[in-house]
């Protein structure tokens, strides 16, 4: 019988030791990681939550590490991130705009190099499903384009945006050169053998060049998620939960992105969200 594990991550704010004395507050991120985990515990997940604080790389790759130990073919997994997306200089340069895009973890960011090595580790036939809440997010499963013209996450009418200003990230990789570089420069990272063979697919709160909006519940993305999801009623494949919540936003700045890599598994995509 088949088995599913999801890892549902959340962060209203990040350390600011690491992030040039920028704590990142949000509201929503927490609420949008607990509301995934209740819809994956409905469908007999086993669910692994991480909030704020414990969202540490650490734990992250550890559970990202555990997961793909335990799962097998036939099986899935399913990973959501809310919080701050960020940008580094791509070292490697696997990225047309030169820049790479991040999860901005509690104690430092999570490159989306790191986050392919970590998907390449999970066997063939295993499903994995990924919900992206945060800017920047089109393509972090590997893509966006620098926004400077930001100097603070909030905008003018006061709505929380889910990005590190520039300036942030500017100061936090001049502060901490060395440890970006050292991890853009592992030769495990670069190993051109690493291909994803998982059939993966990613839903995105937004394009890689487009800001994520935080609420004073959850963020938008996961609001109209939940509205699409209405409690289990919907009934679809993945492709049309899609094209539900692009509607639905598609009057707003954020337009959310359907993104696959691996082995191709059409049924995968036929098949019902946040179920085993």
């Amino acid at each position: 019988m088949a088995k599913g594990i999801c890892l549902a991550i959340g962060l209203n704010s990040v350390n600011p030791k690491h992030y040039d004395g920028w704590e990142g507050e949000l509201a929503g991120c927490e609420n949008d990681a607990n509301d995934i985990a209740d819809i994956a515990r409905t469908a007999n997940f086993d669910v692994k939550i991480l909030l704020t604080k414990e969202a540490t790389v650490d734990n992250v790759i550890n559970s990202l590490s555990n997961s793909s130990i335990r799962l097998e073919k036939g099986d899935i997994f399913l990973l959501s991130y809310s919080g701050h997306g960020g940008q580094v200089r791509d070292f490697n340069k696997d990225e047309d705009d030169y820049l790479d895009e991040t999860w901005c973890l509690y104690d430092r960011q999570f490159l989306d190099d790191e986050v392919y090595f970590y998907i390449c580790k999970f066997v063939e036939g295993v499903r994995i499903s990924v919900f992206s809440d945060c800017c920047h997010s089109g393509t972090v499963v590997r893509g966006g384009i620098g926004i400077d013209k930001f100097k603070s996450n909030v905008d003018k009418k006061g709505n929380r945006y889910k990005f590190a200003p520039d300036r942030v990230l500017l100061r936090t990789y001049e502060q901490n050169k060395a440890l970006y570089d050292n991890i853009q420069s592992n030769p495990e990272l670069n190993n051109t053998k690493y291909k994803v063979s998982a059939p993966t697919l990613m839903i995105s709160g937004c394009t890689s060049d487009e800001l994520s909006q935080d609420g004073i519940y959850n963020g938008y993305f996961t609001s109209s998620l939940k509205r699409v999801w209405d409690n289990g009623k919907f009934d679809g494949s993945y492709k049309k939960f899609h094209k539900l919540l692009y509607n639905m936003m598609m009057t707003s700045d954020q337009h959310p992105q359907y993104i696959t890599t691996g082995k191709e598994d059409k049924n995968f995509h036929n098949q019902k969200p946040f179920t085993i």
